[in-house]
């Protein structure tokens, strides 16, 4: 049983600590204190319940149905394309940071819904979280202790990634630094959509 738990800790832990369009999202909202943490609740929810979709069955049916692959990378691209423009768009306004502090916070629900977006919309998290995790899931001795042990690094990670964000939110607060989240954000959204584009 434990080793299982320890082969869904670690290899969750190695994939999800790679910088993509869910983690960007994170830190961004966290850096804002915008709700960073029911965003940091989502992300796990979500990661934990795909896994376990993946590890019990999920990866399957999504490898047998070309056309469910298809919907997902064309959706995710077109998504991540619009995701990508807007942070560029941020990242070249001169006067964002006054006109943001000057509207004030998104409401929650605005918030959740572009990280379940984020989320869900991102065909890597269905490559990552429900074939690759959920497929190595599926061989384990207790696949329901490799499901904890994943659901454990979402935890950790995302808990930290929020938390500690916002600590530093004081220091990093400054408009070079707003800009360059930004653009990181554009970028990334812009390479895993031409991933997804030219694959």
């Amino acid at each position: 049983m434990w080793q299982s738990y320890v082969n869904g800790l670690l290899v969750a832990l190695g994939l999800i600590m790679a910088i993509g369009a869910q983690n960007a999202f994170v830190l961004a909202q966290s850096l804002r204190r915008e709700h960073h943490l029911p965003v940091a609740a989502l992300c796990i929810v979500c990661d934990a319940l795909l896994v376990a979709a993946g590890v019990f069955g999920l990866a399957t049916v999504l490898l047998s149905s070309p056309t469910l692959l298809a919907v997902a990378r064309w959706g995710g691209a077109a998504f991540l394309l619009w995701y990508g423009i807007k942070a560029l768009r941020s990242a070249c306004s001169a006067q964002r940071l006054e006109r943001q502090q000057g509207q004030g916070s998104r409401s929650r629900r605005a918030v959740l819904l572009s990280a379940l977006a984020v989320t869900l919309l991102n065909p890597h998290v269905y490559l990552d979280t429900v074939l690759l995790i959920g497929s190595l899931g599926a061989q384990q001795p207790v696949p329901g202790a490799y499901v904890a042990g994943a659901a454990s690094a979402s935890l950790l990670w995302f808990s930290t990634l929020a938390l500690g964000a916002a600590w530093l939110a004081p220091w990093l607060a400054r408009p070079a630094t707003w800009r360059l989240l930004d653009l990181m954000v554009a970028v990334m959204m812009f390479s895993v959509a031409a991933q997804l584009i030219f694959a």
